[in-house]
């Protein structure tokens, strides 16, 4: 696309955008009474508008049915979960027996630790990026630890080289090889959140898969935002929370993809739930775990109603964009938001430096920025005049375009308050 830093060129853009209507689906934040220019959706996203009638729907059916709405209630609450699955596995490119909806992204990656970490004496060591987030950091340390395991010998962190902010491929790709015979499990974010770099996940779990290594992935930025075949790919393992990308509100459910092949194995090593158990047998409350042979079988606890029903009103949309309709946009928006950086660094002594990949195959729908010797005055100056950003220590803007809400013209006239911010 040839950008350019107009205000026409941005409403020209909106209106032949075929998703250009979906931003009329979700609730902003306002600025001096009109909506603010929101880019965090790869911290929390916009409410989808849906979300107050679906959630009205729940308590009257709550009121209505107490009890009995685990069976009466127009959206059955004892099977509530499974009204996902079919849209989830389309944005993550999953088969349907292969996701669930359950927890928190961090349980969940400690649950799937029980049954994909099996460290032996000679293979033990797991390979994750250098500053994942840290939630993933503990997450590893504390399996680590349970195991009896040190955390210097057990943990092989891939950070970037001397002078460059993102990581090479190649040296993961080494670093795998070099660590080929000790090593029990690669874990990764799939997209970095610092950065946004994207990682390319299918040649890290070919790499690995030709030793017999496990690999998992946290998509907590990546379900939504990029293009995901996870089925295919053949990834043992992978999960992500649903409130950002994903719109489903704050502290909302975590998905889960377990790889078919090992959906099956009743004799994979994991922690049980009465939810996971056979649902034909499920209320014998028989003693003896006998799992279902899909991702549910992972289940521990029957749906949090209230806390799901959000992601349904998102997943909708999703559904009928399309992720790959909402993929290219996003493309596009990042592209034009990287643009409009370039073009305002033109008259700057001291240039914003933009961190994230500039290969549109390298990231997804998120921009870094370093304000170099500005710090946090910056982006406060920002902030006062509208925008919602996301600020990291010690001096990076991270920005998110998020194709389902976002807008060229929000992209504009982001930049006009960026220039001005600036001089």
């Amino acid at each position: 696309m040839n950008y350019k830093f107009t205000k026409d060129f941005a409403i020209q853009t909106d209106a032949s955008d075929a998703l250009n209507s979906y931003r009329d689906k979700f609730v902003f934040p306002e600025h001096l009474g009109e909506k603010a220019l929101y880019f965090t959706g790869n911290s929390l996203g916009l409410m989808p508008k849906k979300v107050k009638e679906y959630l009205n729907e729940e308590l009257e059916d709550w009121g209505k049915f107490g009890v009995e709405g685990h069976f009466e209630s127009r959206r059955p609450w004892y099977s509530y979960h499974e009204n996902f699955t079919k849209m989830m596995a389309e944005v993550v490119g999953a088969k349907e027996n292969e996701v669930v909806l359950m927890n928190g992204l961090t349980t969940n990656l400690h649950l799937m630790m029980i049954s994909f970490y099996q460290p032996t004496s000679s293979r033990y060591k797991i390979l994750c990026e250098k500053k994942a987030f840290p939630s993933d950091q503990y997450m590893l340390e504390t399996q680590i630890k349970h195991h009896g395991l040190d955390i210097a010998d057990t943990l092989i962190e891939v950070g970037p080289r001397e002078g460059e902010e993102t990581i090479r491929e190649e040296d993961i790709l080494e670093a795998i090889e070099n660590n080929k015979d000790e090593l029990a499990l690669v874990f990764m974010g799939g997209v970095n959140y610092y950065t946004g770099q994207l990682f390319d996940m299918k040649s890290i779990t070919e790499c690995a898969h030709k030793y017999e290594i496990t690999v998992g992935f946290d998509l907590a930025h990546g379900a939504g935002n990029v293009l995901l075949n996870l089925h295919d790919w053949k990834v043992d393992f992978a999960c992500w929370c649903t409130y950002k990308y994903l719109n489903s509100g704050p502290g909302s459910v975590s998905g889960v993809y377990i790889h078919e092949s090992h959906t099956s194995n009743t004799e994979l090593n994991r922690f049980g739930g009465w939810w996971g158990h056979d649902k034909e047998t499920r209320f014998l409350m028989e003693p003896g775990f006998n799992p279902m042979p899909t991702a549910e079988g992972w289940q521990l606890s029957n749906a949090p109603i209230f806390s799901m029903t959000p992601l349904l009103a998102s997943l909708e949309l999703f559904s009928q964009a399309g992720i790959k309709a909402l993929h290219h946009k996003g493309q596009l928006l990042s592209g034009y938001l990287e643009f409009m950086v370039d073009e305002i660094n033109i008259d700057l002594t001291e240039k914003l430096e933009i961190i994230t990949p500039r290969e549109k195959s390298k990231r997804g729908c998120q921009i870094s920025i370093v304000a170099h010797g500005r710090g946090k005055e910056l982006f406060d100056k920002l902030t006062e005049k509208g925008v919602i950003a996301d600020w990291r220590q010690p001096n990076v803007i991270r920005m998110a375009p998020v194709p389902l809400y976002n807008s060229f013209e929000d992209i504009y006239n982001f930049g006009v308050i960026l220039k001005d911010s600036l001089k």
